[in-house]
């Protein structure tokens, strides 16, 4: 072997690319988010324009900040550690230079389609399906690029942060396809396949795992990089480590349901969800103390050098989201947080704190380093994270102070619990406006700490060359890489480690699934199981290290078994679930399929965002009850493509709005919402009185519905546009008698339509008391 040695370049412009767009379009997308803040606070805002009300543009926040803000420095944070810690430069840079225009592409069609209305209608989920495609094809070109670069590497052995990147590229490609598949009624539209109790725990199966495997794992990757990095000190335990990854991407899969506690799912999927999220507790908090004791010996470094103190802050802000999370999983604090400000405020604490404070570390660590030349001013970061810092907190506390004293006035009762103490909704309203006003206040100094950032980037860039990394390798290693001993099929899968999680596992389920006497049996069994693995470790405990350290060479059989973690949570939860769904196993209530132009106003609803303020999910909870009416049962919304439960109220529910009000009083309330509920916030949505109704693709969609299971006849389009006509004529006229006049053919008509339909599924014969003798 020659000891000559050549010098390697890496591909850090791409890097340079991700992490100047994640500046650019966190700044984006923080400034939309501070315009809806202040949208709930001062309705003016809205400015009586359709693409840039509150329902339309908050959409485009979330997008903006999760895939736009974090995406990029995910992206940046992952190419430039991987290449580093493989010694190898990025596999292809025409596949890197796709990757990142690609990405930019996506976002800015986003920007352009969703304050347009142009949406599927789920949360962290709207992009139509063109775009959803688009999302598809880049992200395969990211996991081609990824596994193709570790294929080439010449360091044998894969450290911790790929193991976080393996399993965010995994998992995200399983979520995303499920979550959002479609079928197409026109090239901006679509229904998802699945509907009711279906969609929504597929969605918060999706919208659960996405804050897991793209919002955390990649961003705990990249903690392991760059933090001793920052620190110049190892990482605190490698065996913490190892405990922390595998238990994490195992358990967070599983605790989705617990956004549908106190709903129409199934209890034993609640039970589920609630039981796996407060087991997270353990694996993410192992993860912060290992990320913060990597700091010992350097805390003095945090008086003066700002990265140290984002990265620290990060991690405890790390550390407070992964214990709130469990913490509102529980079914009674659920009862009390959720639909509210809480939630709110728990989000941001992670977005702001956790991958605010991330990226913010990562970008002053990295600037100096990509482009060879000092950091404008240390000052100017310090400052930045002292005003980031208090904004997050100003944020946060007051929505934690919003949403429990809106959980406590809409829960309130008196007379023993049979009368509400605060009938109308808006007194809770009034009463947290004070909060939202500090909510605004705190987003506003996170993005000016945010700009200042910018700023110093902008300062520090000015007259600045890009400098590529490089490493000094063997030439013989160029070629051919380092070779890796092979497992096989037996060595990676029959093996203690994996044997003893299989059968621990698999008793488990029958523990919590099983009848009686199974159910005693899977106790037994997992606790037997827990035992031996414990005993064969203390006795044989080289045996499951030298199995570990060959998995950490073989890419394949390490990414077959994170998939195989990931994929067993959800393939137990949601099988059952798709195939018990139909109407045959419903509870007392069926839906009816919405008439045609119900339907239509259905597709106004989502468009405008409405299922954004406004939930469709009565809980069973006596405060829902006696405030909206009978709790929700699974049958009245099996035929919802998409579901529509939400998952907050800034209004009041709408289960059973149906009939409550005439037509007229729909028609004033979506005019002027202040002529009817005094001190709304609600913007107006007048266009709808003047916008004709698109009724072209009706028949194409109500064949799509047949196609997914609703029982429509199969009526002609003649025969389609006749109910419409007729429908919307009967309303018309109600609302001339009421002294209102509107065309048949306006928008409004339809949405009325379907606001009237609302909580009208029949009681089912099979529900009906039996006498009994």
């Amino acid at each position: 072997m020659s000891d000559r040695k050549i010098t390697l370049e890496f591909n850090d412009k791409v890097v340079r690319q991700f992490l100047l767009a994640s500046l650019i379009w966190g700044a984006v997308g923080m400034l939309v988010g501070v315009l809806i803040a202040a949208q709930l606070n001062f309705w003016q805002l809205n400015f009586g324009t359709p693409w840039l009300t509150w329902s339309r543009l908050r959409p485009l926040h979330t997008n903006a900040v999760i895939f736009a803000l974090v995406g990029n420095m995910m992206f940046a944070g992952v190419y430039y550690s991987t290449q580093r810690l493989v010694k190898a430069r990025l596999a292809s840079d025409f596949l890197s230079s796709l990757h990142f225009w690609g990405w930019q592409a996506i976002i800015v069609s986003a920007a352009l389609t969703l304050p347009f209305g142009l949406t599927r209608g789920k949360e962290y989920a709207e992009l139509i399906w063109p775009i959803n495609i688009a999302v598809a094809l880049i992200w395969v070109v990211f996991a081609v690029n990824f596994f193709w670069t570790l294929a080439k590497r010449r360091e044998p052995s894969l450290y911790v942060a790929i193991w976080f990147y393996i399993s965010t590229v995994i998992t995200i490609t399983v979520l995303y396809v499920v979550n959002h598949l479609s079928i197409p009624t026109s090239i901006s539209h679509s229904y998802p396949v699945f509907a009711g109790v279906q969609d929504a725990l597929v969605q918060w199966w999706y919208g659960h795992n996405a804050v897991a495997f793209f919002l955390t794992t990649p961003i705990l990757g990249i903690m392991y990089y760059f933090v001793p990095k920052a620190a110049e000190r190892p990482v605190y335990s490698y065996r913490l480590s190892v405990i922390h990854f595998w238990s994490l991407v195992f358990l967070y899969i599983w605790a989705g349901p617990h956004h549908l506690l106190n709903t129409a799912l199934p209890g034993w999927l609640q039970t589920l969800g609630m039981t796996f999220s407060l087991m997270l507790w353990a694996p993410s908090w192992g993860g912060m103390l290992n990320g913060l004791l990597t700091l010992r010996g350097a805390w003095h470094k945090l008086r003066t050098d700002p990265v140290l103190k984002f990265f620290a802050a990060a991690v405890t802000f790390y550390g407070m989201a992964t214990f709130e999370g469990p913490l509102l999983s529980i079914k009674s604090v659920n009862a009390l947080g959720h639909y509210t400000d809480w939630i709110i405020g728990h989000v941001h604490a992670g977005a702001l704190g956790w991958n605010g404070f991330m990226a913010a570390g990562m970008i002053y660590w990295l600037l100096p380093r990509l482009w060879n030349k000092p950091l404008y001013s240390t000052s100017l970061a310090n400052l930045h994270f002292w005003i980031g810092t208090v904004g997050i907190l100003l944020y946060v506390a007051a929505m934690w102070v919003s949403g429990i004293t809106q959980g406590l006035m809409l829960n309130a009762t008196t007379e023993h619990g049979t009368i509400l103490a605060y009938p109308n909704f808006l007194d809770t309203l009034n009463t947290i406006r004070p909060l939202m006003l500090m909510r605004v206040i705190g987003g506003f100094l996170y993005l000016s700490g945010w700009l200042i950032m910018a700023y110093n980037a902008w300062q520090t860039l000015r007259g600045a060359s890009p400098v590529n990394g490089s490493i000094e390798v063997f030439e013989e290693d160029t070629a051919h890489g380092a070779p890796a001993p092979a497992m096989g099929l037996f060595g990676s899968f029959f093996n203690p480690p994996v044997l003893f999680t299989i059968l621990g596992v698999a008793c488990a389920c029958a523990w919590m699934f099983g009848g009686d006497f199974v159910s005693i049996a899977g106790l037994v069994g997992t606790l037997v199981c827990a035992v031996l693995a414990y005993a064969h470790y203390e006795s044989r405990g080289k045996v499951w290290g030298d199995w570990y350290d060959r998995l950490l060479v073989n890419t394949m059989p390490f990414t077959v078994l994170t998939f195989l973690a990931i994929i067993a949570g959800g393939l137990i939860q949601i099988i059952p679930t798709v195939v018990a769904h139909n109407a045959s196993s419903t509870e007392d209530r069926k839906q009816v399929p919405y008439t045609p132009l119900e339907l239509a106003g259905r597709d106004l609803y989502v468009r405008d965002g409405c299922y954004l303020c406004h939930s469709q999910m009565i809980r069973t909870l006596v405060p829902d009850v006696l405030r909206y009416g009978d709790y929700s049962r699974l049958g009245e919304s099996i035929y919802d493509h998409p579901y529509q439960w939400g998952s907050k109220r800034n209004g009041p529910d709408l289960a059973r709005v149906g009939g409550k009000y005439p037509n007229v009083w729909h028609l004033r309330h979506m005019e002027d919402p202040r002529a009817i509920s005094v001190g709304s916030n609600m913007p107006s949505f007048a266009w709808l009185l003047t916008n004709p109704l698109d009724t072209s693709t009706l028949a194409r969609k109500i064949s799509v519905q047949r196609t997914l299971g609703v029982p429509y006849p199969n009526w002609t389009p003649e025969q389609i546009a006749a109910r419409v006509d007729a429908q919307a004529k009967a309303i018309a006229a109600d609302l001339k008698t009421a002294g209102a006049y509107v065309a048949p053919d306006k928008e409004i008509i339809a949405l009325i339509a379907y606001l009237q339909q609302l909580g009208h599924a029949p009681i089912t014969p099979a529900a009906k008391p039996v006498a009994t003798k």
